[in-house]
């Protein structure tokens, strides 16, 4: 696995947008963040672009994004934000500049299009919070910034009892579960063998996390895990029937016959506090009933 070199003072990243629209006013405290930490900020000409929902047409949204991927200088490309979009852009782009010359992918969300892309080239990346988010917590910037500068090392989460221990060692891959579930059956399908998922979730119905648990358990994505990693299971809906299972208990179930180490409440997804955490990357899971930590080795 290639790692893009870590984020110097004067270094150049660029921020686009894949997805959802977004304002120069809401992008701004974004800039002047990074600014902060002595790096160049450069944005694509489609940035504000506005189509319907998205940051400007497909088009648009692509061109901006092979610019960051093609430009030598820029050494990370942030994601302004997520909402919905990325996955029609995967097919306008060309990653054959971006593999001889690679540099951080940062985000999350629906940004988990890209980090699935890029794991197949071999090339690690940052899933972490995003510009329109800046603002929800401050321990989430810094976390992202400590990654993109090489000081992270490690992180541990609060207990759970819904955990299950065991110590295990692998690439960290994943990211948002209905993506990953998305993009089953296509050639962004995520290999997940030998590996540590990493999954998290935004408002959706218990039914339908049921459902992509058992797609992921019949896939055989569930079967060869060296372990499973779940952070925000955020603002989870119920149909007027109850469906009778939290999220612990449906992830649970869906890997009850396997024997590898299972962390919940890890702090990273959809909740304020989103810690930063490199896929690709080799770690090491180490789970407990009242804590986990989760160690990057390489």
């Amino acid at each position: 696995m290639i790692k893009p070199s870590y984020l110097k003072e004067g270094d150049k990243v660029a921020i686009i947008a894949t997805a959802r629209k977004v304002s120069a006013d809401e992008i701004q405290p974004a800039i002047t963040f990074f600014e902060s930490y002595g790096l160049s900020v450069v944005t694509g000409t489609n940035l504000f672009a506005s189509k319907n929902q998205y940051a400007g047409t497909d088009e648009q949204r692509a061109e901006d994004l092979q610019w960051a991927l093609d430009d030598q200088n820029i050494k990370a490309i942030i994601i302004a934000r997520g909402g919905y979009g990325t996955v029609r852009l995967v097919d306008l782009v060309d990653f054959t500049a971006f593999k001889k010359y690679p540099k951080w992918m940062v985000g999350y969300s629906d940004v988990t299009v890209l980090h699935n892309v890029i794991h197949q080239l071999g090339i690690a990346t940052l899933h972490a919070t995003m510009p329109l988010n800046f603002d929800k917590s401050k321990a989430a910037t810094e976390s992202m910034m400590d990654a993109l500068f090489g000081k992270l090392t490690q992180i541990e989460t609060e207990e759970n009892y819904s955990n299950v221990s065991g110590i295990a060692k692998g690439q960290l891959v994943g990211g948002n579960l209905s993506l990953i579930y998305s993009l089953s059956g296509t050639p962004y399908d995520l290999d997940t063998k030998n590996k540590i998922l990493f999954i998290e979730d935004l408002d959706e119905y218990l039914y339908h996390i049921d459902r992509m648990m058992m797609q992921l358990k019949l896939s055989g994505k569930l079967k060869n895990l060296k372990g499973l990693v779940i952070g925000g299971m955020t603002d989870m809906k119920d149909n007027a029937i109850p469906f009778g299972k939290l999220p612990e208990e449906i992830i649970l179930d869906a890997v009850k016959e396997y024997k590898y180490p299972v962390c919940f409440d890890f702090p990273a997804g959809h909740i304020d506090e989103n810690s930063a955490i490199y896929f690709g990357r080799e770690v090491e899971l180490n789970v407990e009933d009242d804590k986990g930590i989760l160690k990057f080795l390489d």
